[in-house]
């Protein structure tokens, strides 16, 4: 259950009474307000040399009810206690030419603990049996860990042993051109040191204390053989649920099932029994999932466990050259089974496929296309005349490439602008692709290396996006407030402690450093304020693997500093006003004390 916020002494409660609420009407209303001369106050430092008002009075804001979009997935949001860090005192710049508004009147939203996720893959090695990849799991927390994740949970047979899958799986399927090939299915039941179990997926979640959303194999219901190749699928699914035994809330039927490249989306009508068209559609799927939630659900009741279950749409309007099943998909799905689902699921690689995208380029779809998103699943939704649902965006990255963009600290930062977009816009849980891929001259989504001897890299040695997701994680509150920035080359965002603390995080997407003065609105800074610099190294505009922490740095050519976690914060009093320094192409991670 949600944690309830403390208040501390001399604020006003939420559950007040009538007439403390008309008391401080007046305070508040000049609360509402930048300017507060009317008041006979500053509310807050707006020049250089101004130091913050700790007269005014703090009115805690009401919590907003949790949007549809959120749903369920924030069922498990726990109050956050700030901690003060170690720290280096380190002198503020002492003129500043941008200022950042922080607004804590109002709250947008209290954070999803589901949005931080990450998959994992059954190409990954077991994993438990890694402990340096373990324990950087570990220290990062993501919350989610998907499985089987990928194009793989469409030919994945989770009870079944290398070269025994089902009777009616055939050896060969056939590709988007109809081509056949080699199925190349997946076990469950392979304790091969190059792979991932299913039961060791499990220990990698409960040894790092985080939990699964699991992607079932709906694929099988197209390409089986037997006489009833949906009911065959759906109660292997079940099955699962009931192995799993509650361990798991979060289930997905399918993955991509529209995309020309998974299997499933075309098969062999010679070998199919039932009378499925050659070519999947958003109709058919949806009325196939239909059939899998039943049986799902009834699966969890035989073990009185409850489950969340969740259907695919796309993120975006297909393109004028799109397949028919990808310009129908969304209405044909959300016809069928919008009313059995629980969540909606879309993906996104942000930015466009195989393209040498610049650095401004990537950073600048982290709001436009996280937006599109929620408005495109709005929209459809809207047009079938069903309901909002929460929303899951189970895989996300970008698809820039020709200049090791993947593995840069250009990807890190728009992690982050990614993460807060979707707190922003309401998500109700994400999972980044993925935990370790294949380097591929740099055009790998791994958060962690594999180990190639091209890559230069340690084996699960965290590449820079792994430090930029670690330190906003570190130093994010839990509830998301607003922020802006007098700078268009500055993006803001802020959110707020239980505890009482104001987190900000400050990005400077430019080329030319920034100093920066943080101004707050309703809330009184306290004594002092920490704050962590993450820059790309030697890289101002272009694209570095490395990764600088507080000036601390890798001791080679990529990735990030060993100790990230034992790493001092900069501080500073805050007696002078909150003020810290932006260089080009960098993130800033700032807390301030509450007085």
């Amino acid at each position: 259950m949600p944690g309830v916020a403390p208040r501390t002494p001399g604020t006003l409660s939420t559950g007040q009474s009538d007439n403390m609420k008309k008391a401080s009407y007046s305070v508040f209303s000049c609360l509402l307000l930048f300017s507060t001369s009317a008041c006979g106050k500053k509310s807050s430092p707006t020049g250089n040399n101004n130091k913050p008002d700790t007269t005014i009075t703090v009115v805690t804001p009401s919590d907003p009810v949790t949007a549809a979009t959120e749903g369920f997935f924030a069922d498990r949001w726990t109050a956050k206690k700030f901690t003060a860090p170690a720290y280096n005192n380190v002198a503020p710049p002492t003129t500043v030419n941008a200022i950042v508004n922080v607004d804590a009147s109002t709250v947008i939203t209290k954070i999803s603990p589901a949005l931080f996720g990450n998959n994992s893959n059954p190409y990954m090695t077991q994993i438990v049996t890694e402990p340096t990849l373990m324990e950087h799991i570990t220290k990062l927390h993501p919350g989610i860990i998907r499985f089987p994740g990928g194009n793989i949970s469409s030919i994945y047979f989770w009870n079944a042993a290398p070269g025994s899958p089902p009777a009616d799986a055939p050896a060969n399927l056939p590709d988007k051109n109809g081509t056949m090939a080699n199925a190349g299915y997946w076990y469950g039941n392979n304790n091969n040191v190059r792979t991932l179990s299913l039961d060791n997926y499990y220990r990698l979640l409960q040894q790092t204390n985080n939990e699964g959303i699991i992607t079932l194999n709906y694929s099988y219901a197209r390409y089986g053989t037997s006489a009833n190749p949906v009911a065959a699928a759906a109660h292997l699914a079940a099955d699962w649920v009931r192995y799993d035994n509650g361990r798991t809330r979060y289930w997905e039927i399918g993955n991509e099932n529209n995309g020309n490249w998974q299997a499933g989306y075309r098969i062999d009508p010679s070998q199919n029994k039932d009378g499925q068209p050659l070519l999947i559609t958003g109709d058919l799927y949806g009325r196939h999932a239909k059939i899998f939630i039943d049986s799902l659900r009834k699966a969890a009741a035989d073990i009185g466990k409850t489950i969340y279950i969740g259907v695919q749409l796309l993120e975006t309007e297909p393109a004028s050259w799109a397949t028919t099943t990808d310009k129908t998909w969304n209405s044909g799905v959300l016809q069928q089974a919008a009313n059995a689902a629980d969540f909606y699921i879309v993906h996104s690689y942000y930015t466009p496929y195989n393209t040498n995208s610049t650095a401004p380029d990537i950073l600048a779809t982290a709001a436009t296309v996280t937006k599109k998103m929620a408005d495109h699943v709005s929209a459809s939704t809207q047009a079938a005349g069903v309901s909002t649902k929460p929303l899951a965006l189970t895989e996300w990255n970008i698809f820039a490439t020709g200049s090791q963009q993947m593995v840069s600290q250009i990807a890190g930062i728009h992690a982050v602008l990614v993460l807060e977009e979707l707190i922003k816009n309401k998500f109700g849980m994400a999972s980044r692709w993925n935990l370790a891929n294949a380097w591929d001259n740099g055009n790998d989504h791994g958060l962690f290396s594999q180990g190639e001897t091209a890559s230069g890299e340690q084996r699960w040695e965290p590449r820079p996006a792994f430090y930029y997701l670690y330190f906003l994680q570190k130093t994010l509150g839990d509830r998301a407030i607003n922020a802006s920035a007098t700078d268009t080359s500055i993006i803001a965002y802020a959110s707020t402690f239980s505890s009482g603390e104001i987190a900000t995080v400050l990005v400077n997407k430019g080329s030319e450093p920034k100093n920066v003065q943080l101004a707050y609105r309703n809330f009184n800074p306290g004594n002092r304020y920490y704050w962590y610099t993450l820059t790309g190294g030697e890289t101002v505009n272009g694209f570095s693997r490395k990764v600088l922490v507080n000036d601390n740095g890798p001791t080679g050519a990529a990735g990030g500093p060993k100790n990230y976690d034992a790493i001092k914060a900069s501080a500073a009093a805050i007696s002078g006003g909150i003020k810290v320094t932006l260089p080009p192409i960098s993130v800033v991670y700032v807390v301030t004390e509450k007085k």
